[in-house]
């Protein structure tokens, strides 16, 4: 089977009462474990098309969602609905919804940060975890839920990288203000 480029298969899956897109790639992964692969911001599970190609020809089965708010998954209106609890419990729902049992984790960017979560809250779901692009930040994630004190992610990162910071100029109350900032290519701005 190695060799040849595998099919992505598209569906939407019932999970933590929320409809979650969700790209699928090999089989049943041969006995394996499966690869699930957490995109970052602002990205969809696209991003990982060519290693679920890859790894799915070897014999895996790779599983790609959509995070919450993101592509064809359904978006919430609350903002409250968008914690780590929520979108870990997105995660879980979505490998009780497929049957898996534990899986190999892989994150990026924001879907880095959901998988660092995933180890934390439900190390029992995680077999192993391979992130790119974020560290581990044990001030923030050991603390965020516990100490009422404790800062906020989107504040850490205006803190430490500044307010051009992309996560920081992203946020609802600075949309209005970044695209008024934007270079004017076009007549148009367009802001989501």
């Amino acid at each position: 089977m190695e060799g040849a480029a595998a099919e992505i298969r598209h569906r939407t899956v019932e999970a933590n009462g929320i409809s979650m897109h969700v790209a699928e790639a090999g089989g049943d992964g041969n006995g394996r474990p499966a690869i699930v692969f957490l995109h970052g911001f602002p990205e969809l599970w696209y991003s990982w098309r060519h290693q679920m190609e890859h790894l799915a020809a070897r014999g895996y089965r790779c599983v790609a969602p959509d995070l919450r708010g993101y592509g064809g998954t359904a978006a919430p209106p609350e903002v409250s609905a968008y914690s780590a609890f929520h979108i870990v419990g997105d995660v879980v729902g979505l490998l009780d919804a497929l049957g898996l049992d534990k899986v190999f984790l892989v994150g990026h960017d924001w879907g880095a940060l959901i998988a660092w979560y995933m180890c934390l809250f439900r190390p029992d779901k995680v077999i192993a975890l391979v992130n790119t692009s974020v560290a581990f930040m044990r001030h923030i994630m050991i603390r965020a839920g516990a100490d009422p004190d404790a800062v906020k992610t989107t504040e850490y990162f205006r803190r430490i990288y500044g307010p051009t910071y992309y996560i920081v100029r992203f946020q609802v109350s600075n949309t209005i203000s970044y695209a008024n900032e934007l270079p004017r290519v076009s007549n148009h701005v367009y802001v989501h």
